[in-house]
């Protein structure tokens, strides 16, 4: 499978199965993390997780403290495709890393990148 980065009117295209997106919440500056699938039905997340808690960020029910890290499962639907808006407010973008490295998305204000599954 491959995921298709698009953003400033580009593609970039991932020979990759799975991935991980952080990024760092702009009110309580505390780290977010999710692990999606790259699947034929979309995109799949396998497990998410927060470190720390704070207001309109409380771990969900059936959380397992695990390192520091409240992590947890979501009952998500397959997604066709995540759209990551940038508020500008963290002073850094979104971190998407696989298995061959890591770079940062949408670090300006009002950036927006689509992730998707690539077609064909």
């Amino acid at each position: 499978m491959s995921l298709c980065i698009l953003a400033a009117g580009k593609t970039v295209t991932l020979t990759v199965a799975a991935f991980t997106l952080a990024w760092t919440h702009s009110m309580e500056k505390t780290h977010w993390q999710e692990d999606w699938k790259v699947t034929p039905s979309g995109l799949e997340i396998a497990e998410a997780g927060i470190e720390g808690s704070g207001a309109g960020m409380e771990p969900p029910d059936g959380s397992v403290l695990r390192d520091g890290w409240w992590v947890y499962k979501l009952n998500l639907a397959p997604q066709r495709r995540l759209v990551l808006a940038a508020s500008g407010a963290t002073g850094e973008g979104w971190t998407l890393c696989t298995v061959q490295g890591c770079r940062e998305l949408g670090k300006a204000a009002g950036d927006t990148t689509v992730l998707k599954p690539c077609e064909g």
